[in-house]
């Protein structure tokens, strides 16, 4: 009995409940990976992601060589039509996957299912993705939470999700390979060869996955609390881009940590841990996503619908290519544009820049990480922007306004991550990098300066920016108090 594996965002070998399956079965095993990303608009993989996908695909292709194996790629507009057609090329009776939990994807994969059982081929799908499946979680009214403090709370009074599966050591081939596109044919890097700093900065792929996690438990993770909230240093995981894609899913690091804590006798405090927390918010993401399936292009507070969002193209670049004179700011969306990645605590600052002092849609800045974060995760990438904008779930209060000076301050406070990435103003001293606009003049002639010509001058002035954004949430909530 021929299995065919519907390879998506699970690329790996270890812990792959379906492969698994498939090799449960006996028979030879085919490895398929589909591109169709008509079927995922408007949420197809933006260019930085279709980088990384490239590279995925090479990877997994190789883990597989070493097994015996290969992999079969498709470009295609129908995932349904291909399914069938290369399960008749190797006749295979069975097919299987890992489930993905974007709405659409949700629904295309029903259907799916639905045929090919109707087809009379065995269709099974399997958890690789998540530590706790959307549905499986519930609040006391039995709905969906929306508070994710009691969400993480349920899920650690659960057992522990099951140990990791042990990658195949070999792979029972069919007798016939089916045809399969060169992976270039799948067209995913980009014409313009501008991909140089995300070449540097990443190593896509199982292996690489692995490696840095191991790096992280044994060099960043004690300190983790601390410096994770510090863009200039080395203090986060780095694991985003590689649990999207599913180099690593989120068993392995919770066991990982499990061990890692046991290791060094902490036997009660590691399900607590705020880099365990953190994998809680990414779980907190796909709970909301596939119970508010509107929720990436809508807010999920009806009121914010009304809001008076402003139009203005040329602060929308200038915040785009970190032109925004905010040099905290221009920091983020650089590293953003240079490696397809911003430390979070930066996400945080430049999105309520866009939202709140520049009093932008967050939709537009959705779309923006959309297109340029080598992580760009729907489920994570729609809970962020509307925490910061105040319309989703456990949002930040709209009137909580990130200080871009006051932020700077205080996590960048040697200013070695403005100097990196606003290598303009590397020489200004460290009490006028953040705000270089209150610097004197002859301090900004020492340091080669000159606003507006070396570095912009400021779009907008916070203080009073922040006061416009605060008359227009109330306004907000008066209409809605008087409807």
């Amino acid at each position: 009995m021929t299995t065919l594996v519907w390879f998506r965002q699970d690329l790996r070998l270890a812990d792959n409940p379906a492969l698994c399956a498939a090799l449960a079965g006996g028979g030879p095993v085919v490895a398929l990976y589909l591109h169709a990303p008509g079927e995922e608009a408007p949420w197809a993989a933006g260019g930085a992601a279709r980088w990384w996908l490239h590279h995925s695909l090479a990877n997994l292709d190789a883990s597989l060589r070493r097994c015996g194996s290969r992999l079969c790629l498709r470009a295609c507009e129908d995932s349904l039509a291909a399914l069938r057609a290369v399960a008749r090329e190797v006749k295979a009776t069975r097919v299987v996957w890992n489930r993905r939990y974007e709405p659409a994807i949700v629904s295309r994969d029903r259907h799916i299912k639905t045929q090919l059982l109707q087809a009379g081929l065995e269709a099974v799908s399997y958890n690789s993705a998540l530590l706790f499946e959307p549905w499986t979680i519930s609040n006391q009214s039995d709905g969906p939470f929306q508070v994710f403090g009691a969400y993480w709370r349920r899920c650690l009074s659960l057992e522990d999700p099951p140990a990791p599966l042990p990658a195949p050591a070999a792979l029972p081939a069919p007798a016939v390979w089916p045809d399969s596109q060169a992976l270039g044919e799948l067209a995913l890097l980009p014409d313009r060869d501008w991909t140089r700093g995300l070449d540097a900065a990443w190593s896509p792929g199982s292996d690489a996955a692995q490696a840095q996690l191991e790096e992280f438990l044994r060099d960043g993770i004690d300190e983790y609390d601390h410096a994770r909230d510090h863009p200039g240093r080395p203090g986060t995981s780095r694991l985003s881009p590689h649990l999207h894609f599913g180099e690593i899913g989120p068993r392995q690091i919770w066991h990982a940590v499990r061990s890692a804590a046991a290791r060094h006798g902490q036997h009660s405090s590691w399900r607590t841990s705020r880099f365990l927390t953190e994998i809680g918010w990414r779980e907190f993401a796909h709970h909301l996503l596939y119970h508010f399936p509107l929720t990436p292009g809508q807010p999920l507070r009806p009121q914010f619908a009304q809001f008076p969002w402003a139009t203005n193209a040329l602060a929308l670049r200038a915040w785009q290519r970190g032109r925004t004179g905010y040099p905290l700011i221009d920091a983020g969306m650089r590293e953003l544009w240079h490696t397809g990645w911003m430390h979070n605590r930066v996400r945080m600052a430049v999105a309520s820049f866009l939202v709140k002092d520049l009093l932008l849609p967050w939709t537009e800045g959705a779309r923006w990480f959309w297109d340029t974060l080598v992580d760009a995760d729907l489920a994570s990438n729609t809970l962020g922007w509307q925490w910061v904008a105040g319309c989703g779930a456990d949002a930040a209060p709209f009137f909580r306004i990130f200080n871009p000076v006051t932020q700077g301050t205080k996590f960048d406070a040697d200013g070695s991550y403005v100097r990196r990435w606003v290598p303009e103003l590397a020489a200004l001293p460290d009490a006028w990098l953040q705000c270089p606009w209150e610097a004197p003049a002859e301090v900004l002639r020492s340091a080669g300066i000159a606003l507006g010509t070396d570095y912009p001058k400021r779009l907008v002035a916070h203080d009073a920016a922040r006061q416009m954004a605060l008359q227009a949430y109330a306004a907000v909530k008066h209409s809605k108090s008087t409807r």
